[in-house]
């Protein structure tokens, strides 16, 4: 079997970005710099670094010119030891106001100094980087490692209310004969750019089973689905592609989904866990990698620690929920549907009061100890909370669509 070439990444939040772009770009023409404190992911075939911390060289103290800018490392010894003590990566992110989009000869000549110095502080191999901004917000790059030997950043994330990436992986050749529907639809870039997404999507019942549909049939090129649950006489009237002989066969849900969407043969990559979030380390490893995550769970402390994940990954995250209240004489009184962007180091599921602290400990103990738990509430131990919602597929699939449009 043939192995994956490694995959360098980049990931920003757009408080980070934001805050490069104004210092990189302030008007003047002028190249400026800054130094980047990043955090790791390494798993399996991507290595991705994470924007942690921004040190913005003053410019009184560079040398700065259009097309050059030169500056003391002095003010980055902090960050320098951090990387000493925690294997963090440094990145160097500077202008090019005249849009020039490769590394000049210059940058070749400051990078290999400030790199050879950077792997004489750290204490593994693992790579660091050195990445362009040019004038409209477009940042590409590429990492060293430690003989100085470079390679191009593959995917670069902003993370804001426009999730913006750029995808710089050579051979992706889409197959335009299948997605031709959605490539007139939303043009042909945005259906290339589909093809080059990685998604995770937790929870595969009533609003996941369609969140699925929809980004398999728009044409998305990896899906990570997880569900721990089987197959149940009373999900088939919301899951999609699931039969009455799933239900008799106690299938676990996502084998069933991915069975269907290979049978699609409509070119997607899908990998299953038939898993608990909680339950392994290798499934959180790899929603990490993901480029988008929807949450589709009831559960309170699985919403939080997708909502944690994607903090800390620097990932958006689209949080699916519904609720259908009945009115007690066989009627609903009430639909709410919610579909929550979330962002990194903005407000939370929690601080936009989804849920309390109460909901959060009594969600992890019904996980944890499900029979004792009748008894905890019974005892004012614990708050309770409701385990099983009533749902009803049109809804379901509407709240679908508006996550996924």
């Amino acid at each position: 079997m043939t192995k994956e070439p490694m995959q360098y990444q980049l990931n920003i939040s757009g408080i980070h970005f934001d805050l490069l772009r104004h210092h990189l770009y302030p008007g003047d023409n002028l190249e400026a710099v800054a130094v980047v404190l990043c955090g790791r992911l390494n798993h399996k075939d991507v290595h991705k670094l994470l924007v942690h911390e921004i040190v913005l060289i003053p410019y009184t103290e560079c040398e700065r010119t259009s097309d050059y800018v030169s500056w003391k490392t002095d003010r980055i010894k902090s960050l320098l030891e951090k990387i000493l003590k925690y294997d963090y990566a440094i990145l160097k992110i500077h202008s090019h106001p005249g849009g020039y989009e490769q590394f000049s000869s210059l940058d070749d000549e400051s990078d290999s100094k400030l790199f050879s110095s950077v792997f004489g502080w750290a204490n593994s191999d693992f790579p660091h980087g050195s990445a362009i901004m040019l004038p409209d917000g477009r940042i590409f790059g590429r990492i060293f490692h430690p003989d100085l030997r470079t390679d191009a950043l593959d995917k670069i994330s902003v993370v804001s209310d426009r999730i913006s990436i750029w995808n710089y992986s050579n051979g992706f050749s889409p197959e335009i004969e299948i997605g031709k529907r959605t490539a007139q639809a939303f043009g042909e870039g945005t259906f290339d750019k589909l093809k080059q997404l990685k998604i995770g999507v937790v929870g595969c019942s009533g609003t996941g089973s369609p969140v699925i549909e929809q980004l398999v049939r728009l044409g998305i090129g990896k899906l990570v689905i997880v569900d721990p649950d089987k197959v149940e006489l009373k999900n088939l009237n919301r899951i999609l592609n699931t039969k009455r002989s799933d239900a008799i066969s106690h299938r676990q849900k996502v084998l069933v989904l991915k069975e269907a969407i290979l049978a699609f043969d409509l070119g997607t990559e899908i990998e299953a866990y038939p898993t608990n979030l909680y339950g392994s380390i290798s499934c959180l490893k790899n929603l990490a990698t993901c480029d988008i995550l929807f949450g589709c769970v009831d559960s309170v402390d699985g919403r939080d620690l997708l909502n944690r994940l994607s903090t800390y990954y620097l990932i958006p995250y689209f949080d699916l929920g519904i609720k259908l209240e009945a009115d007690g004489i066989g009627g609903i009184s009430k639909i709410v549907g919610t579909v929550h962007y979330v962002q990194p180091g903005k407000s939370s599921l929690l601080s936009r009061s989804m849920y309390d602290s109460e909901d959060l400990k009594a969600s992890g103990l019904l996980r944890k100890y499900p029979d004792q738990f009748p008894d905890m509430v019974k005892n004012s131990y614990i708050k309770n909370i409701n385990v099983n919602r009533p749902a009803v597929i049109s809804v379901n699939m509407m709240i679908a669509s508006y996550g996924v449009n």
